[in-house]
């Protein structure tokens, strides 16, 4: 009775129900995670460690460019300022000159000639293809220069030329790079438009001469270009000086470079000669002379003179005669003894 009464109490167990198709193996049970409970921390405890979590892979970095220092310009490595343009400039064509073109509506010479944007500034030339940007150092005064009248700009303003009228005109600057070389070739504003000068009648060329020497003189007069002329001989001036190092001058020898004066010959050292004296017999067909008379002891007798045999003809053998020595009896005479025991 008390069994009966305990399993109507108990409810029956629910059972999952599985997804798996009939037949198929039963997957493994897994085990749930256990989390543990976060408890707070006890006063006294150390705090737990955390867990530590794995850096990201550092991705590559471009390294940061290294700035070198800037080198030292020289006066022929500057460029001048550049001159600030919204639009491109008109210009105009200066009178009595191979074709030059001018920027008059800036404070600084701008010229254009030949194809090249020209300007001076700090007593140096400069030049490029574009009239605001890329200028590069010209060593030389360019020859055009010359024969710019340095009073244009008063000129410009009062439109006279020397007691004419001057009517000048703006120049578009694309009417200037698609025309400049035809102008040029052809002399069109000397010969067609006279200038924009009324009765303008061109200087003798002996004038035009002149007025370029004196434009000359008084452009090397002027502070900036002394300046850059004192510059330019500064530095080639160390350049020039260069000595070599003086060389070690070991002793007994004579330094280089020092040239004996004129008139100062010295005798050259002459070297204590040794006389050595013959030792051995002399050779065959050599015969030492008799000592001379009244000669000192111990002088060393000079070596014989040789004898040279001449070749007799065949046929005719002649005995040589040989000096007798002192103390040696000549070959083919007898002594006295022995002539004595033959009689």
């Amino acid at each position: 009775m008390l069994l009966f009464l305990a399993g109507c109490n108990n409810p029956s167990p629910t059972v999952p129900v599985s997804s798996q198709q009939p037949g198929a193996p039963e997957a493994a049970p897994t085990a749930a995670p256990t989390v543990p409970a976060s408890r707070p921390p006890q006063p006294g405890t150390p705090p737990a460690p955390q867990p530590t979590v794995p850096d990201a892979a550092p991705q590559p970095q471009t390294p940061a460019p290294v700035s070198s220092p800037a080198p030292v310009a020289s006066y022929d490595t500057l460029s001048p300022p550049p001159i600030q343009f919204s639009t491109p400039p008109d210009v105009i064509v200066l009178p009595d000159t191979p074709s030059v073109y001018v920027v008059p509506s800036i404070s600084v010479d701008l010229f254009f000639w030949n194809g090249w944007w020209w300007r001076p500034w700090e007593g140096r030339w400069y030049r490029s293809r574009y009239y605001d940007r890329g200028w590069t150092y010209y060593t030389n005064v360019p020859s055009f220069y010359y024969d710019v009248d340095p009073g244009w700009r008063g000129y410009y303003r009062e439109r006279t030329w020397y007691g004419h009228r001057w009517n000048h005109k703006p120049i578009r600057y694309h009417h200037l790079e698609q025309n400049w070389q035809t102008w040029h070739t052809n002399r069109h504003w000397e010969r067609k438009e006279k200038w924009g000068v009324q009765d303008y009648k061109p200087r003798p060329l002996a004038q035009r001469n002149e007025l370029r020497r004196q434009r000359e003189r008084e452009y090397f007069q002027r502070p900036e270009v002394q300046r850059h002329r004192q510059q330019i001989h500064q530095q080639q001036q160390p350049q020039s000086k260069v000595q070599p190092p003086p060389t070690k001058v070991q002793p007994g020898q004579k330094p280089e470079g020092k040239v004996q004066p004129q008139g100062k010959i010295q005798p050259p050292v002459q070297q204590p000669q040794v006389k050595v004296k013959p030792s051995g017999p002399p050779p065959e067909g050599k015969i030492q002379g008799p000592p001379m008379k009244g000669e000192p002891h111990g002088k060393v007798q000079q070596p014989p003179m040789k004898v040279q045999h001449e070749q007799q003809p065949q046929g005719k053998v002649q005995q040589h005669q040989r000096k007798a020595q002192p103390g040696q009896q000549p070959p083919g005479k007898p002594e006295e003894g022995q002539t004595q025991n033959r009689k």
